[in-house]
Formats: structure tokens, sequence, C-alpha cells
């Protein structure tokens, strides 16, 4: 379908986006500041937000919030801190975009490193699981809350030498399912999934080094559906799996 969010579309909503340093991440943060969110910015690389931090106010968005954190190393702790700090400033969360991710190496199972199979896990599964579960109780707080889990398709459907990248976005999309069915009846909390596809990212570069990068959609042309599934025109949608078709009817 054909959307056109109102510029409006987000204003007074408090949003959290994993990944913020990079590609879709940064680029769905920039696109929710625009449209009236504040947005907090959690990321590895405190100099990428910073520079995104003050991208966003030199363009007139909300002041944002920056959340430095390793997911590689995080544990519960740190993100029962950042629970905190958000109830206690905002006294909400409005929006939770899982973004960032890992890709590990790509090679077959029987080789696979199991140091980086767990980070890979971590990163991708058990760190989305931890803020998942620390943030719902600041979630149910807003009136109209969504939480984006970004997949993948070989999360869908497991892909030959993929690993531990596929196993984690195949058990995230299970995760969020699973979420989905609890809130349905008991929050107001719409729990979904995207599934971006090829996009020009680092890492699709990464997994695909001669694939020519002019040939994918960028991020913005993304923005649309993060800001369909982030407002309140999605209100009905519910433990569903989006993708780019979408966008085109």
């Amino acid at each position: 379908m054909k959307y056109e969010p109102a510029p409006d579309l987000l204003k007074d909503r408090v949003i959290l986006v994993t990944g913020a340093g990079d590609g879709i991440g940064r680029t769905a943060a920039k696109s929710y500041a625009r449209h009236g969110a504040t947005v907090i910015l959690l990321g590895r690389t405190v100099s990428k937000l910073e520079s995104l931090y003050d991208e966003i106010v030199e363009s007139g968005g909300p002041e944002p919030g920056i959340a430095p954190m390793d997911l590689v190393q995080t544990s519960a702790a740190p993100m029962l801190e950042l629970a905190d700090v958000i109830n206690d400033r905002y006294g909400r969360l409005d929006g939770l975009l899982h973004n960032a991710a890992i890709l590990g190496k790509l090679m077959p199972f029987e080789t696979y490193d199991p140091n980086e199979w767990m980070q890979v896990m971590q990163v991708n599964l058990n760190s989305v699981f931890l803020l998942t579960r620390v943030m719902i109780a600041t979630l149910r707080k807003s009136p109209d809350a969504r939480i984006i889990f970004t997949s993948s398709g070989v999360g869908a459907k497991p892909r030959a030498y993929w690993g531990a990248y596929s196993v984690s976005k195949y058990a995230m999309e299970g995760l969020a399912k699973l979420l989905a069915l609890e809130m349905a009846n008991t929050s107001s909390i719409r729990v979904n999934i995207l599934n971006p596809g090829g996009t020009r990212t680092r890492m699709r570069a990464a997994a695909f080094p001669q694939e020519d990068p002019l040939t994918l959609k960028t991020p913005a042309e993304l923005m649309p559906l993060y800001l369909y599934l982030m407002g309140p025109d999605s209100k009905g949608e519910q433990g569903k799996t989006f993708n780019p078709d979408w966008l085109a009817g």
C-alpha cells in the first residue's frame, strides 16, 4: 500500500532504537524524530550516537537520549538501569525497535566456531529477550505502545551456511510471535516483525560482497513501513510479518 505518514505521526512518543549508530537503525531514528518522537539512541559506538544526536537536534527534532551499550557484553543489569532512567525521565516508553544485529561468519555448521556462535546469539537473540523483558513494564505505561522485531529472509526459512545468524533470526521470530499472543488481550502493546529484505547496508555488503549495492533499496525507502508499524495507524496489526512488498501495495 502507499502509505503517507502524517508529519506529526509520532508527536510526544518516546521510542528506543537499538543499533542506532548505523544503517537502518540510524535512518529510522532520524525518521522517527522527524515525525515528532523523542528517540533514545542505543548503540555501541558513542561517537556515532553523538553525531546522530547532533543531526537530530540541528534538524529541529526533539532532543534525543543516548544509551551507549555493547550488546555483546551486556547483561540484564544495565538494561534495568536504562528502564529506570526512561521511567524517571519520560514516565513511559511508546516504542521499541529491535534493529541491532551482527552477521557472524558464513560457513558450514560443522566448522562453526562455538565462541562466535554464542556471540551472535547473544546480540541477535538473548539481548533482544533481555531488553524486551525489562522494558515491558515501561511499555505498558503507554496507551498505544509498539515493539518491532527486525528479522531476515533467513529467519523465515533457514539458509545453508548462514549458521548462527539464521538460527538467531528464526528463534527471534518465534519470540516475537509468542509475545504478540501474550500481549494481544492483556495490553495495548502491538508486536510485529519486519523483514527489510535486501537493503544497502554494511551488513548486506559483508554477506554479499559481489552484489552491486546500487541494485538494492536504501534504508530511507523503507521508512514508510517503519513509521506505519511504530505509529497509531498500525493499531490493528498484531503478530504479523511485514516486508517491503507491503509498500508496493
